[in-house]
């Protein structure tokens, strides 16, 4: 539906902070909920964060919460992952989502997918 690429995965010590980007490859005038996802290895994939288009709302999985902050450029397809006091289970690969309706975000079947960028934290 739209082509995602993300960046800004790297190696960091663990308290450090990073900041993954997302943006449609695509020029569109649709506007769509979008959100990261996240799986290391042996673990299922697991919805991290999400944000409506107008980012009236947002989702944080209990492990993340008050360290990870999901945001977006108003409307456009644009999403950031600010994710402060990295911790060592953070490590897995992120991919970043989208769907024109974020029901389907959160049922984990978003229309769209990035490649994903890794994310290293050393303990």
């Amino acid at each position: 539906q739209v082509s995602l690429v993300e960046s800004g995965g790297g190696l960091v010590q663990a308290g450090e902070s990073l900041r993954l980007s997302c943006t449609a490859s695509e020029r569109t005038d649709k506007t769509y909920a979008m959100a990261w996802f996240r799986q290391a290895p042996g673990k299922e994939r697991e919805l991290v964060a999400a944000i409506t288009a107008i980012g009236a709302i947002t989702h944080y999985a209990d492990s993340v919460k008050g360290r990870f902050t999901i945001s977006k450029d108003g409307p456009k397809t644009t999403v950031y992952l600010q994710m402060n006091s990295l911790k060592s289970e953070d490590t897995a690969v992120y991919y970043c989502a989208a769907d024109m309706q974020f029901v389907m975000i959160t049922r984990g079947i978003p229309s769209s997918w990035g490649q994903g960028t890794q994310v290293t934290v050393s303990s």
